[in-house]
């Protein structure tokens, strides 16, 4: 039997859309370019390149054939500003990833965070609302959850908040609730636990733990765990993303504002995590350089997706081996260097 995702990637590779993608050269929206470019489909993407990556770009329309990559348009501009969205036309389906995606920059500067994640949020789902896309898709996150100790996460029950960044993703859903109840427009939100894969930046200001460890362990330089290294993420492939995002796009589910986990379903710990990238790279106990800090406020303890309502409504379909998924993640950034 022919899976979901793969029928869906049928049907687009036969029938031509047009997408939009923010934050496309960031590192989850540059991986939505390639997959849509390859199914033949044209994007609008957009990126004001604060955080994302010109590179990102240049490394899709090496992995892509040239025509292909003439259905791609790209507009460098900043999503908060309403008057930077009326160059868009015609637009089916958007997937909005752009966002200041860092818990601790958040608590830094507040207000930076909220302009980009709710003003640019609102702009954006405005904008689609009154295009009369067929779906709006967004990024939301796991930190929505907060304090709640219930494990794994459900999408019916969250906690308070414990960070500005939270709060911003909380904002998000609501107004999405909101643009539903008030205009009928349809919203998916995707709740991303800890994604990683090719093309995450190792080294900006957002960047995420599997990167930064791993570009430091090419580097034989030192590895800092904050806490005692027992905190726990579901640590989810791109790919998982990908896929998620496309099946929610193209849902045949009616209007309605739906809220999705997308995770791997599987809990691994810090400690675990660093000593699986070391056995990766062979390097021996005696050779490792791990130092642990103290926790960092607004820091989540452990995390873990329950992705039964999303494998059901959306027939998505989990890559749940870690490891081999790690591996190509680490074998994309030995071959950058």
């Amino acid at each position: 039997m022919v899976k979901n995702y793969q029928k869906t990637k049928n049907f687009l590779a036969k029938n031509t859309h047009n997408w939009l993608i923010t934050g496309v050269a960031g590192f989850i929206g540059s991986n939505l370019l390639e997959e849509l470019l390859l199914l033949d489909q044209k994007v609008f993407g957009v990126d004001d390149l604060s955080t994302g990556l010109k590179k990102n770009l240049d490394n899709v329309k090496l992995n892509i054939s040239k025509k292909q990559w003439k259905n791609f348009k790209f507009i460098k501009c900043d999503i908060s500003e309403t008057n930077n969205l009326k160059k868009i036309k015609d637009i089916d389906f958007v997937l909005h990833q752009a966002a200041r995606g860092s818990v601790l920059k958040s608590i830094i500067n507040p207000i930076k965070t909220n302009h980009s994640n709710v003003t640019g949020f609102l702009n954006i789902l405005n904008f689609s609302k009154n295009a009369n896309v067929k779906s709006f898709v967004y990024a939301s996150s796991s930190s929505v959850y907060g304090d709640s100790k219930t494990l794994p996460k459900k999408e019916i029950k969250v906690g308070k908040v414990l960070s500005n960044y939270a709060l911003t993703k909380k904002i998000n859903e609501d107004y999405s609730e909101l643009f539903f109840k008030q205009y009928n427009f349809k919203t998916i939100g995707l709740r991303y636990f800890n994604v990683f894969g090719k093309r995450q930046d190792p080294n900006g200001d957002y960047a995420a733990v599997i990167p930064r460890w791993v570009n430091k362990v090419i580097k034989n330089e030192k590895i800092y765990i904050f806490g005692d290294g027992k905190t726990s993420r579901d640590f989810t492939p791109i790919s998982n993303v990908v896929q998620a995002n496309i099946l929610a796009a193209t849902t045949k589910l009616p209007i309605k504002n739906y809220i999705y986990n997308v995770g791997a379903s599987s809990r691994i710990t810090l400690n675990k995590l660093i000593s699986t990238i070391y056995e990766i790279f062979n390097v021996q106990n005696s050779e490792r350089k791990i130092l642990y800090k103290p926790f960092r406020p607004g820091d989540i303890r452990h995390s873990l997706a329950n992705i039964s309502k999303i494998k059901k409504e959306l027939e998505f379909e989990t890559n749940t081996n870690f490891k081999d998924s790690l591996k190509s993640t680490i074998k994309w950034f030995i071959n950058q260097q």
